[in-house]
C-alpha cells in the first residue's frame, strides 16, 4: 500500500510471533517491521494483544514461538546480561508515566544514568544530560519538583525525557495520550513529532487514539485477531471499504 520499503533499514522485526494463554491465542503469527527513523503505529481493540506484543518485545514475556530482532540481535537467543544491554537502546514511555514518587524529577532522570553509567561509559557529570533531556520536552523549570507537584501532562513529559536520556535508537510509546485532556494530548502528540525530527528516533506507538495516529504515523498496522490484519498510511486505512478497518476510523 505504501511506497516500497525494499531499501530501508529494518531496526526492529517481529516474525511469526505466537503467544497463547491456554486455548486463547492472543498473537497468531503476528509480523511487524519498524524502519529506521519511522513512526509506526499499532492499533487494536482492547484485549487484541498489543500489550502482550510489547511485553514479548522487551523480554518481559516469552512467546510460544516466533522471532524478535532488534538492531540485528535476536532477543530470544540473548542471555540476561545481553538483554539488559539491549534494553538501553530502547526508550519506553509507560502508559501511566511510571515515575518514582519518592524521587524528584532530577532523581527520576538520573536513575537510568546511574544504573548504566559504567556500561555506557558516561564520564561526564549527569547534570548536563538531565537538563538537556528536560529542555527537549520543554520542562527545564521542573528539575527539583516532586511527581506529586506535576500535572498529568508534565508527568508524561518527564517520563518522555527519562526515555530519551540514554539516547535510544528506538522509543516505544504505550498509549501516550491516555488519561490526558484534549489540549494536553495535542501537546504530547506535537512533542512526539518534534522528537522524531530532532533525535531521528524510530518509534513504535501503541495507541487507540485516532487523532494521535493521524498526526504521528508514517505507517499504521491494525492488530486484529492476533494478526497483522492490514497496514498502510492513515489516508489509505481511513478510506478503506473493509468493515473491520472502517470500525477504527469512524
Amino acid at each position: 500500500m505504501t511506497e516500497s520499503n525494499t531499501h530501508r533499514e529494518v531496526i526492529l522485526e517481529i516474525s511469526n510471533l505466537q503467544k497463547s494463554f491456554g486455548s486463547n491465542k492472543v498473537l497468531d503469527n503476528f509480523n511487524l517491521r519498524l524502519f529506521r527513523g519511522e513512526n509506526l503505529v499499532v492499533m487494536g481493540k482492547s484485549g487484541s494483544g498489543k500489550s502482550v506484543m510489547v511485553k514479548c518485545l522487551v523480554g518481559l514475556m516469552e512467546p510460544n514461538s516466533g522471532r524478535i530482532t532488534i538492531n540485528n540481535k535476536d532477543i530470544t537467543s540473548l542471555n540476561q546480561e545481553s538483554l539488559d544491554i539491549l534494553r538501553t537502546e530502547i526508550g519506553f514511555l509507560f502508559q501511566g508515566s511510571a515515575l518514582y514518587d519518592s524521587m524528584t524529577v532530577r532523581e527520576n532522570l538520573e536513575f537510568p544514568l546511574r544504573k548504566h553509567k559504567k556500561r555506557l561509559q558516561i564520564n561526564e557529570t549527569t547534570e548536563h544530560l538531565v537538563q538537556q533531556a528536560l529542555k527537549s520536552v520543554g520542562l527545564s523549570s521542573a528539575l527539583d519538583l516532586m511527581p506529586s507537584e506535576l500535572s498529568g501532562g508534565m508527568k508524561r513529559r518527564v517520563a518522555l525525557a527519562r526515555a530519551l536520556i540514554l539516547n535510544p535508537s528506538i522509543i516505544i510509546y504505550d498509549e501516550p495520550t491516555t488519561g490526558l485532556d484534549p489540549i494536553t494530548a495535542k501537546e504530547i502528540i506535537a512533542l512526539m513529532k518534534s522528537i522524531q525530527s530532532s533525535y531521528g528516533t524510530s518509534a513504535l506507538i501503541i495507541t487507540h487514539d485516532v487523532d494521535c495516529a493521524r498526526v504521528v504515523a508514517d505507517r499504521i498496522i491494525l492488530l486484529i485477531k492476533g494478526k497483522n490484519y492490514i497496514e498502510g498510511s492513515f489516508q489509505e486505512l481511513s478510506s478503506s471499504t473493509d468493515l473491520q478497518v472502517r470500525a477504527f476510523f469512524k
